[in-house]
């Protein structure tokens, strides 16, 4: 097992998806995120079954992130119970998941 996490984000516009991977990138939250646009969301919400074009974020980060990174999606999202899903990364490339590491390392920690 890693400290690698990829984090899924949906978001309802590639402007809104982009400017979350921007600056979750620019603050070293995230070494890298994917947008992926046009996904189907098919859910409940409120007691009705609804459905959105959206986008889909995947964000790449370490546990030792996650909770910051939480919180500036949480704080930048439009939605007022965005989708945020932290999976752990059981192996990766061993170069990737080291790169990975060092992205999102703060200076000083």
């Amino acid at each position: 097992m890693t400290a690698a996490r990829v984090v899924f984000v949906t978001a309802p516009s590639p402007e809104v998806a982009t400017t979350l991977g921007r600056t979750l990138v620019d603050e070293r939250l995230a070494a890298c995120v994917n947008v992926v646009p046009g996904v189907t969301s098919i859910y409940r919400w409120q007691g009705r079954r609804e459905e959105a074009e959206e986008c889909l974020l995947v964000i790449k980060t370490e546990a030792a992130r996650y909770a910051a990174l939480e919180r500036r999606v949480l704080e930048l999202h439009p939605y007022s119970v965005p989708e945020i899903l932290a999976l752990p990364v059981d192996t990766g490339a061993p170069a990737y998941v080291e790169w990975l590491m060092e992205s999102v390392t703060v200076e000083g920690r």
